[in-house]
């Protein structure tokens, strides 16, 4: 009797554990069945189509707000070829965990396929909605997944119109992304909702905002708006040289164009000083970058860009400011514009030192490639300015 109630134990148990790994595997099944089995934290794109055929009836029955944002990873075919498909999943699943992160807990979202995103925002207005999308744009812009350090996106964010079908938000919500990524992308656009263009978050374009910001600069000191205008072309021929992509470059002339924009926050008497700074006078120069980089923050869409302004005066070395950066830690669009601003402003003339020479300038630099430098853009900036000089032009 006793082996019989211990044979019967051994099965019970055995069916109790068979019982308990069925439900684990079709909890496993229903799970795959709607998460997005990249990203993980996702939604597939035919559970999101379920979730916002339930949640329009139900926004049309009460009456409710709801909008739809569609996101587009800017440049995301060249991630792939420069980076290989390998880093582009790391990207993706990156920009999922964004996603999830800058949004609320009842707002859903999906990977529609490729590079595209869809976020369902229940009770919420397309003004919200274009909120919402502005603090996913400035988040992806602080991303880092494997060789990538900040990312552009688009965005198209539509809200549920009277009697309007999920199928016609989504589309109103893709001719919005349309509309953003026309102006360039890195932005958000609203449907209007009407036979008219759709709205763009913020200006309709970076470029008027630039150029107020150059503008101000140049007004707060006619020096440093010059030699900023001076590093531009410059610094985009030596990221050409270095293989950065269009926008890459695009990005990379509007940062040098206002790597000083920080300095309008400088104390005249510091700003406009005849002779050196003494070390409390610098220290309070060194808050420029961070001044830089608070200002374009505050501006959607040049997060990537207040990023380099930030770190431009890191040193490759590791003893620059304000982080301490060293390396290919730094973004390359900061090394490529120190050392082209470090070259214009040896060669230029201060009240209180005259110029050097080109030959002494191009010594110094290469004297401290691999400490204050990178070499590789070192390399770059002195055959370009060889180049130049042996066409007969001279400077920046």
């Amino acid at each position: 009797m006793g082996l019989l109630s211990k044979q019967s134990d051994v099965l019970e148990n055995q069916l109790s554990e068979a019982r308990r790994r069925i439900a684990e595997l079709e909890s496993e099944l229903a799970q795959s069945a709607t998460r997005d089995q990249l990203t993980e934290s996702l939604l597939t794109l035919r559970a999101f189509r379920a979730q916002l055929e339930l949640d329009v009836q139900r926004a049309h029955r009460y009456r409710r707000p709801l909008s739809v944002a569609i996101v587009d990873i800017d440049g995301f075919r060249s991630i792939n070829l420069s980076h290989g498909y390998g880093a582009g999943d790391s990207v993706l699943v990156a920009v999922a965990r964004v996603i999830s992160e800058s949004t609320r807990a009842h707002d859903l979202a999906c990977r529609m396929g490729g590079d595209e995103f869809a976020v369902l925002l229940p009770e919420t207005n397309s003004s919200a909605g274009i909120q919402a999308a502005e603090r996913i744009l400035l988040a992806l812009e602080d991303l880092s997944a494997g060789p990538i350090r900040g990312l552009s996106a688009s965005i198209g964010v539509a809200g549920l119109r009277p009697k309007q079908s999920p199928e016609q938000l989504l589309g109103e919500a893709h001719t919005a992304l349309g509309q953003a990524q026309a102006g360039g992308g890195g932005r958000a656009a609203v449907h209007s909702g009407g036979e008219g263009p759709e709205e763009v978050s913020g200006d309709a374009t970076h470029g008027d905002v630039v150029a107020a910001l150059a503008s101000a600069l140049q007004e707060r000191d006619q020096y440093t708006g010059d030699h900023s205008e001076s590093v531009v072309d410059v610094a985009g021929r030596i990221a050409e040289s270095l293989a950065m992509d269009e926008e890459q470059i695009s990005k990379l002339r509007t940062a040098a164009l206002l790597h000083d924009i920080g300095k309008v926050g400088v104390p005249d008497d510091i700003l406009h000083k005849p002779g050196p700074l003494d070390e409390r006078e610098w220290e309070i120069m060194r808050q420029h970058p961070v001044i830089g980089e608070r200002i374009l923050r505050a501006i959607p869409g040049l997060g990537a860009i207040a990023k380099v302004v930030r770190h431009e005066h890191e040193r490759y070395d590791g003893k620059g400011y304000p982080d301490g950066l060293a390396g290919d830690d730094i973004p390359l669009g900061a090394r490529i514009i120190l050392a082209c601003d470090a070259y214009h402003a040896m060669t230029s003339d201060r009240p209180y030192r005259a110029a050097m020479s080109h030959a002494d300038a191009l010594a110094e630099l290469t004297r401290n490639a691999g400490q204050q430098f990178d070499p590789n853009v070192v390399e770059a900036l002195v055959g370009y300015l060889y180049g130049r000089r042996q066409s007969g032009v001279t400077g920046l």
